[in-house]
């Protein structure tokens, strides 16, 4: 008889480890997956949906299924947590025009080196003093072989104000691509002195850039650093914006949909010719203390006939669920209502081990799930940065469910498991009294 019991007690103990394991039922969000290519690892780029459906900020909780209702082994690729950057002085040389409408782009006599160092610069014609005007910077960069990621300028003091520039990069100083607009700045406001010195460039790499002033004359630069990673940062996903409540005049706050480690805010500024000098702040509930996360100068002013615009704040990356934004009102405000706010958090990836039979499923918010994900090395035995480029490829194939929240398991009682824990103690307990029973029982004479 106790050796019935102890099997039958085994048995239970089996079906409630089972009981235990994760299934897509205990996750508030899922949608299917549709998975293409070579195999059994698969990537898929979390969309910012899935992310605002995670109830812990390091999506701890997502999860992948098979048809079977099967954890899949998986990890989450960071990459921005991965790079090594690296600061470098760029050698500029000055480019010189007739005038600075920018309708003409200078020529320039190039001499370089063999392995494609710039060593001088000319203009083509010989022009006069008088009609010189400096147009833009040819910056050398040919020693820098990693993506380039910022442009840090500093420029001579009586060219206090806005500078604008267009970005152009060259292999060859034949072919020019663009890439895109530069916006720098130094303003003195309320005996504070205000700089803004960084332009954000593609993460491509390139040997030459040439920034090109237009409608007005060119400074001079007196330090260009450029900024550059040996890994490619995954891109910013922006949200949509976010309505927001007033605190007190000058005082704006929003409440995001879960805490997420957001990397960059940008604010409406709805009024011509805004100016204010904004602290930002941040905390994940209404519990802790407001904690400070940035500050900058917001504007959007009309200069020379061309409106420039700087309504974005970087952050630290910290997890926030709510935000609170302080305005120096002597810059004129915000207005009476509060603005919009956009924000951008890191694109995520998610690499998994097709194990099972599909179809996979993507499941999400969970907040008492545990920390599941492993390191790529682990996931991916011979792993490289070239092997993750060329794994087969996975994407959300349906609609994605937004369910009310899974509530966190401590909060209520699991009948099913006091049940399973009551059976094995009575089960023990009936083991012990007879084993009692046993000992106590008279030995038969012979």
């Amino acid at each position: 008889m106790i050796g019935k019991l102890s099997i039958t007690l085994l048995g239970l103990c089996t079906a409630f480890t089972a009981g235990a394991r994760e299934a897509p039922a205990d996750f508030s969000s899922q949608a299917p997956l549709a998975i293409s290519g070579e195999g059994p690892w698969y990537t898929l780029e979390l969309p910012l949906a899935v992310q605002l459906s995670a109830r812990q900020a390091d999506h701890s909780d997502v999860r992948v299924f098979n048809a079977a209702g099967e954890p899949q082994a998986y990890a989450l690729v960071r990459q921005s947590a991965e790079n090594a950057d690296s600061l470098a002085r760029l050698k500029g040389f000055p480019l010189y025009a007739v005038d600075n409408t920018g309708e003409t782009v200078p020529g320039v006599r190039v001499q370089s080196s063999a392995t494609g160092t710039l060593v001088q610069v000319q203009p083509m014609g010989e022009l006069p003093t008088s009609v010189q005007v400096r147009r833009g910077w040819l910056l050398d960069a040919s020693a820098i072989k990693a993506p380039l990621q910022k442009l840090i300028l500093d420029w001579s003091s009586e060219h206090d104000g806005f500078q604008r520039f267009s970005i152009e990069a060259s292999d060859d100083l034949q072919h020019w691509r663009s890439w895109g607009e530069g916006q720098v700045a130094r303003l003195a406001f309320a005996d504070e002195r205000v700089e803004q010195r960084e332009v954000v460039l593609p993460g491509q790499s390139t040997r030459y850039l040439r920034l090109l002033w237009k409608g007005q004359a060119a400074p001079e630069l007196t330090s260009i650093q450029v900024q550059s990673t040996h890994s490619q940062p995954l891109p910013l996903v922006w949200s949509q914006p976010l309505a927001g409540s007033v605190i007190q005049p000058g005082q704006y706050s929003w409440q995001l949909p879960t805490a997420l480690n957001i990397e960059r805010v940008r604010i409406e500024l709805r009024q011509p010719n805004s100016l204010a000098p904004v602290g930002l702040l941040g905390r994940q509930d209404s519990q802790q203390v407001w904690q400070p996360l940035s500050r900058g100068l917001l504007y959007r002013l009309t200069q020379g006939g061309q409106e420039v615009t700087q309504d974005q704040l970087q952050l630290p990356g910290y997890p926030v669920q709510q935000l609170k934004l302080d305005v120096d009102e002597r810059g004129g405000g915000l207005g009476a209502q509060a603005p919009a706010l956009s924000f951008a958090v890191r694109a995520t990836q998610l690499v998994f081990l097709a194990r099972g039979e599909p179809p996979f499923t993507l499941a999400v918010g969970n907040p008492s799930a545990k920390a599941a994900n492993l390191s790529l090395t682990t996931l991916i035995p011979d792993y490289s940065p070239q092997r993750l480029a060329g794994l087969g490829q996975a994407r959300l194939d349906g609609e994605w469910r937004l369910n009310p929240p899974v509530a966190p398991k401590a909060a209520g009682i699991n009948w099913q498991a006091v049940g399973l824990w009551a059976v094995l103690l009575l089960g023990v307990a009936a083991l012990g009294a007879m084993a009692y029973s046993l000992l106590r029982k008279p030995v038969p004479k012979p």
